[in-house]
């Protein structure tokens, strides 16, 4: 687990071994959220990133007989 040390700013780096994980890059935008005692961050990817990241992904579920 990485510490990481808030600046007289409120700025803080992302430890490299995160940044490199996550692809994230200089200029990307990430979201910052509280949730309950703490802060997550949550990086943005364009729409055209995301393009066939569900590929392969089961569709099939169990429908209602009503509903077929």
């Amino acid at each position: 687990m990485a510490v990481v040390k808030v600046s007289p700013k409120f700025q803080v780096v992302i430890p490299q071994s995160i940044r490199e994980a996550l692809g994230i890059e200089p200029g990307q935008q990430v979201q910052a959220l509280q949730y309950l005692d703490r802060i997550e961050y949550i990086p943005l990817k364009r729409a055209k990133a995301m393009r066939g990241f569900l590929q392969g992904i089961d569709t099939s579920v169990p429908r209602d007989e009503d509903r077929a």
